[in-house]
């Protein structure tokens, strides 16, 4: 069973949010927390509030125990960038770009236990067969649309026309 959370939008840098990330991938929550606890990395607040989130997630929606849970995966995706800018010598403007994070943590167990919810089924269309007349039309068609692209035609149309580099590069080219 994996469970999921979410924090978008932090304002601490990606390329540092990850090197917190990659300390905690694949422990047990126990030994995560532990080490998010005691890292001296501004990012290792917010990650830790993470975890704490997913491992309640964990237990009200999936009643996990919190023993027997991992940290699976932890993903670290660019935010948008705030643009600000800076004065610079000879009136010159300097960007200046302060980037935010977002971060996906997944959390499974260690040994699957027996008890598991049952998700609410959700009834949806219904999927049909296609016939197999059907899948040779189609199969009909796409031969179509690749002897149309294949054919010698379109070879030698394309052949004959010298390209940007064989223009420019060529010795006795005008």
């Amino acid at each position: 069973m994996e469970v999921i959370a979410r924090a978008n939008h932090l304002r601490i840098a990606p390329r540092k949010t990850r090197l917190v990330a990659g300390l905690i991938r694949g422990l047990p929550v126990r030994d995560a927390d532990v080490q998010l606890r005691h890292l001296p990395k501004r990012a290792a607040e917010p990650i830790r509030k993470l975890l704490d989130s997913a491992i309640a997630n964990a237990k009200h929606n999936f009643n996990l125990d919190k023993k027997n849970l991992r940290v699976k995966q932890v993903i670290v995706n660019s935010g948008p960038v705030l643009k600000r800018t800076m004065p610079r010598a000879f009136g010159r403007a300097a960007l200046i770009r302060k980037r935010s994070s977002h971060i996906i943590l997944t959390l499974d167990e260690l040994q699957p236990s027996a008890k598991k919810m049952q998700k609410p089924k959700i009834e949806g269309p219904e999927l049909r067969r296609a016939s197999i007349e059907e899948l040779k039309e189609i199969e009909r068609e796409e031969a179509k649309i690749k002897t149309k692209y294949d054919s010698t035609e379109t070879a030698q149309h394309i052949k004959g026309k010298a390209g940007f580099r064989e223009r420019i590069f060529n010795r006795k080219a005008v």
